[in-house]
């Protein structure tokens, strides 16, 4: 039997990269101790969620890869403890900018890195001022207990980021996310939505899903958090609220999750011969 255990993280930030650092290291210590063999923080941890607004003073908290203070931070907690660790951060490559993922190993290696697909553009979520479209691809780790796939943020509500992992190898999806309020409708409450689309994915590619959000007022920015971990049938195995911090933790028999996925026929049966529409323009 092949178990994989996992972590969500969930908990606020602040203009303290140091501070915020350190508190994610907390919360993967803790979910090591309890037997996590990945651990994921939410997206761009290293603080405030920064794409509310729009301020080119803000490039400035860009780094490469290999400067990047959460990466190096969690680099060396992974080489530590044993542990993935999927660390999003701002990246900057010369004169352009990614919303930007390493898969860190458990020797503290970068084992490669994937740049945010799709990028939103709305009030209070205006990304697109800041981020180029990433340009890797999407990535399926296989150096990892089980081929690990990762989509960050608003790639989690695209079904075709989900099947084309599934179809690269992937067993168990994961999605860093900051997600709360839309200040342009109060009366939004998004949470419920967020949750049904990733459950979705998980039903309709029988594939266990990890979603860690991060949660606090930021400058009247509510994020609500409801980080959560499900299995191949959408079955929650463990979920937060709105407020909560802390590591959530459960353990994956991918046997299984193998056998109902074969069983299912979702992939056995699929007609891509009559999908060509899904990759024409609008």
């Amino acid at each position: 039997m092949t178990e994989v255990t996992v972590a969500a993280l969930q908990l606020a930030f602040e203009d303290d990269v140091a501070r915020n650092i350190a508190n994610v290291s907390e919360l993967v210590r803790d979910a090591a101790a309890r037997g996590a063999q990945v651990i994921l923080p939410p997206e761009l941890f290293e603080g405030p969620y920064f794409c509310r607004v729009e301020d080119e003073g803000l490039f400035a908290t860009a780094q490469p890869t290999e400067r990047h203070p959460s990466v190096l931070a969690m680099r060396a907690l992974a080489a530590e403890l044993g542990v993935h660790i999927p660390t999003s951060f701002f990246e900057c490559d010369g004169p352009h900018y990614y919303n930007s993922l390493a898969m860190i190993g458990p020797d503290g290696a970068v084992q490669g890195v994937y740049r945010k697909s799709h990028i939103p553009d709305g009030p209070g979520y205006e990304e697109k001022f800041y981020f180029r479209p990433g340009n890797t691809g999407f990535r399926v780790w296989k150096d990892a207990p089980v081929p690990l796939g990762v989509g960050v943020c608003w790639d989690q509500w695209y079904p075709e980021t989900a099947r084309a992992l599934m179809l690269m190898g992937a067993e168990i999806l994961f999605y860093p996310t900051a997600i709360g309020a839309e200040p342009h409708d109060p009366s939004l409450d998004t949470s419920r939505l967020w949750r049904r689309a990733m459950v979705g994915h998980a039903v309709s590619n029988v594939v266990p899903v990890v979603a860690a959000n991060r949660i606090g007022d930021e400058e009247g920015q509510l994020f609500y958090g409801h980080s959560f971990i499900c299995d191949e049938r959408g079955d929650m195995l463990t979920e937060f609220g709105a407020k909560e911090t802390g590591a959530l933790v459960a353990t994956l028999d991918l046997d299984r999750v193998k056998r109902h996925r074969a069983a299912f026929g979702f992939f056995r049966d699929r007609r891509p011969e009559l999908y060509g529409r899904l990759v024409e323009d609008v």
